[in-house]
């Protein structure tokens, strides 16, 4: 896809940010976000969108398996493709200040690959 083709379909996007959030559940024993932190993560991001009346469109969802199990608990906002992860409800809440309402990536708890 060239250069010109890309900015033309960022720009038709439904949502300014879309979070979305792992809420994999694996097997016993094996490291993994889990399903129980990522649905609870899910809803207070979408109770702060909600409150926070924003002028930007944004959207919050489960997701399945985000492949950074290692880092998890994870989320991944686009269209940036920011990953963060070892993610607490401190650090959800900052993400979503920081990030999501004032457009800076919280480096501390961003995912480097």
């Amino acid at each position: 896809m060239g250069q010109s083709a890309f900015l033309h379909h960022s720009a038709s996007m439904k949502y300014d940010k879309h979070i979305f959030v792992c809420t994999n559940q694996k097997a016993e024993g094996k490291k993994c976000c889990g399903e129980e932190f990522g649905m609870e993560t899910v809803n207070r991001l979408r109770a702060k969108i909600k409150e926070a009346n924003l002028p930007i469109q944004v959207r919050a969802q489960r997701a399945g398996c985000l492949d950074v199990c290692a880092f998890g608990p994870a989320l991944v906002v686009y269209p940036e493709g920011t990953f963060y992860g070892s993610l607490t409800t401190e650090a959800v809440d900052r993400i979503f200040e920081e990030h999501i309402c004032a457009g800076k990536v919280v480096e501390e708890l961003e995912i480097k690959f």
